[in-house]
């Protein structure tokens, strides 16, 4: 007879997660609003597209520093007290923008919100993946998933409740920003062990998957610009606030309900596959974007781009994890989140340069062209390299673009060194490599 859960572990687990799921529905939706509202207040302060998507790479340069920095501030100080100083800081930052002119101290500002906002992610899902079981992991991480996307939705539609130039919508951030401290100060939960600090190298990781790091490269060159530059462009073509708030929120709302045709498909056939379907979709969902005369086939098309683009990060992790040593993954796990801030710290400001040079459309017709080289990339990388047997692929698990500790969590991996714990981790010999 199969074991079941009793009801008394099963609230034990519920009072356990609880206060990091509250902490994390206020830091998240903070963070996302944060993003098109800086971006909309830049534009009515009469900031420069360049500038403007400068503002969205320093928020991404942060968020890498906050990669290699925060193991060694939880390993100094705990996960409970590095999770107040950042959220602390990331209240700062927000509120800083009051009275900071416009400029290089604004650009100062989101470098260190893009690093605290790391780190409290790092410690959230660290927390998360200490307190996770093998037979909870996967309950665990899909209410996670189901709080990222509804408190990032959710948050979009107090920017026009608030507006995006005064100082109310300031105060309502930080005050979602200390609030996430408070569940998380008052848990019952003690701290758990520190994650291990590890130097990120990239040549390993190509050695690995070149797919995987070029497609999250450029996912981070596409995406990461969007999420900064994508309100920018809203504006420019006419929207009012609502209209911007809705048009990123059907874009997060599409990304979540394609990720699990993404890994249905992914799962039965050669996962390069898939990325160049998705790829291919989403190039094609932008070009549809930059000529769209109606709200309507905006909406479409970018309603489209988010359900095709927003999976390419998860595809592209799985086949990485498909070809990595059961010791790499933690390793893989941090190259990968690396890459993407590579590609989203440079992505912001060209798409900016473009769309200040040729206009609005210029923006979704260089996001498509940076598919159509990805799609090449993985043709030719597929005319090098044979795939994955199907019997010998990890299981896709749909991922947050967070901090490389949502790979732990996903994974299964629990342990100092790395190694995965979970059944589908077992090395397997005869795996195809270059």
């Amino acid at each position: 007879m199969a074991q079941t859960t009793s009801p008394v572990a099963q609230r034990s687990l519920t009072g356990r997660i609880s206060p990091l799921l509250a902490g994390a529905a206020c830091l998240l939706g903070a963070n996302g609003l944060a993003m098109t509202m800086i971006a909309v207040r830049a534009r009515a302060e009469g900031l420069p597209d360049s500038s403007i998507g400068l503002l969205g790479s320093l928020y991404f340069a942060g968020l890498i520093f906050g990669v290699l920095l925060t193991p060694f501030l939880i390993a100094r100080a705990g996960h409970i007290r590095v999770f107040a100083a950042l959220a602390s800081v990331s209240a700062i930052s927000i509120l800083a923008i009051a009275f900071l002119p416009t400029g290089w101290l604004w650009m100062g500002a989101r470098l260190v919100s893009g690093a605290a906002f790391c780190g409290t992610a790092m410690v959230l899902e660290s927390w998360l993946n200490a307190i996770a079981s093998n037979a909870s992991r996967g309950r665990i991480l899909s209410v996670y998933r189901i709080v990222d996307m509804s408190a990032v939705m959710g948050g979009q539609f107090l920017l026009p409740v608030f507006g995006a130039t005064g100082t109310d919508i300031l105060i309502v951030l930080a005050i979602l920003y200390c609030l996430a401290l408070v569940p998380i100060s008052l848990a019952s939960e003690g701290n758990p062990p520190a994650p291990p600090a590890r130097l990120v190298n990239p040549l390993m990781l190509w050695r690995v998957s070149p797919v995987a790091i070029v497609g999250i490269f450029t996912i981070g060159l596409t995406n990461g610009a969007f999420r900064m530059v994508g309100p920018v462009y809203a504006e420019s073509i006419g929207l009012d606030l609502e209209t911007v708030a809705a048009f990123i929120a059907f874009w997060v709302l599409a990304g979540a309900l394609f990720q699990y045709p993404a890994g249905w498909m992914s799962d039965r056939v050669d996962r390069r596959l898939v990325l160049i379907a998705f790829t291919v979709a989403a190039g094609l969902s932008c070009l549809l974007i930059a000529q769209a005369i109606s709200e309507t086939t905006l909406f479409l098309g970018v309603f489209l781009f988010g359900g095709f683009a927003l999976p390419l990060y998860s595809l592209s992790a799985a086949h990485a994890n498909d070809h990595a040593a059961p010791g790499q993954f933690v390793d893989v796990a941090a190259g990968l989140t690396l890459s993407f801030g590579c590609g989203a710290m440079i992505g912001p400001f060209i798409a900016s340069l473009l769309m200040g040079a040729f206009g609005p459309a210029a923006f979704f017709i260089y996001t498509a062209s940076l598919h159509l080289a990805l799609v090449l990339f993985i043709a030719l990388r597929m005319s090098r390299r044979g795939a994955v047997p199907a019997s010998q692929r990890r299981r896709f698990v749909w991922l947050l673009r967070t901090s490389p500790m949502i790979f732990r969590l996903a994974g299964g991996d629990r342990s100092e060194d790395g190694q995965d714990l979970t059944e589908g981790s077992k090395e397997n010999s005869d795996k195809s490599t270059d």
